[in-house]
């Protein structure tokens, strides 16, 4: 998060005959806000606007989204670039940290990713308490809270262990999601491997089987890399505000995830996408393609 930029403009809101000035903000798109932190102590009053369709919890420099003009960019790299030219694995460097990796960042950053791919082992045991039939968000939202409870080393000095606890949720996150499927479809779990670029370790826990090794298609591949970048952030949209309003009750940074997988989970959030997955497989099996 950004520090605030105060514009040269100022407005004006008058109440009771009582004219008040609030600051201005600029946004890193040029954006324009009016600054209300001051309105109640002032005047007594207070805003309303249900949904915070109008408001603005930050200034933030990480991502700009508007969908009227099919725009969404990182960092200030339009999503278009960075699908061609990057790898989720960078794109995750870039979000977190500002810049895109340099050759040494991204092999550090990955060697952390390969290090902390495994999940603790008593955690397996959690997913046969689980019905095959169960929601995966609810499975992965409950898999994710139980994070602090296995690596309770992370919470005595959050700031300084921020990069570490990234690194461990970004990597552990796809081996719970391909153990999750493993367990839904009554298949033996395949653990991640060390040999494998990020995506495709994700595909090959996911499909790869005693009696069919998955073989790695590098366009599959791809197209992975793209649909997560795609998806990699979205603004201050209803998971983000979930997890920062968590996080600012001071819960530890897996318990504010958790709390956002489950506002993703929704219908109206991330849930759409779970609901064309599912209406396109009943087309499938409908003999539909």
């Amino acid at each position: 998060m950004e520090n605030v930029v105060v514009g040269k403009e100022t407005a004006e809101l008058k109440i009771d005959g009582k004219v008040y000035q609030l600051p201005v903000i600029v946004g890193s798109e040029g954006e324009r806000a009016i600054d209300i932190r001051a309105l109640r102590a002032q005047s007594g009053y207070i805003t309303l606007d249900s949904g915070f369709m109008n408001t603005g919890s930050c200034c933030s420099s990480i991502t700009f989204l508007d969908g009227e003009q099919g725009i969404l960019s990182y960092r200030g790299y339009a999503i278009e670039d960075l699908a061609e030219h990057c790898t989720f694995v960078e794109v995750a460097y870039l979000l977190d940290h500002g810049n895109l990796p340099t050759q040494a960042e991204l092999s550090r950053f990955s060697q952390m990713l390969g290090k902390y791919a495994m999940v603790h082992e008593d955690m397996i045991r959690f997913f046969d308490g689980y019905p095959p039939n169960s929601p995966p968000m609810a499975i992965l939202s409950s898999m994710v809270n139980s994070l602090c409870s296995f690596y309770p080393e992370m919470l005595d000095n959050p700031l300084e262990n921020i990069d570490k606890m990234a690194a461990r949720l970004i990597s552990k996150v796809r081996t719970i999601a391909a153990f999750s499927y493993k367990k839904s479809m009554g298949q033996p779990l395949v653990y991640p491997r060390h040999d494998l670029s990020y995506c495709a370790n994700f595909l090959n826990m996911m499909f790869d089987s005693p009696v069919k090794p998955y073989e790695i298609n590098d366009t599959v591949v791809r197209a992975l890399n793209k649909l997560l970048i795609l998806h990699g952030d979205h603004e201050q949209n209803c998971s983000t505000a979930t997890v920062r309003v968590a996080g600012s009750a001071r819960v530890n940074l897996y318990a504010s995830i958790s709390a956002g997988i489950n506002a993703l989970w929704g219908p109206l959030h991330g849930g759409a996408n779970q609901a064309v997955m599912e209406m396109l497989t009943q087309i499938h099996e409908e003999g539909g393609g």
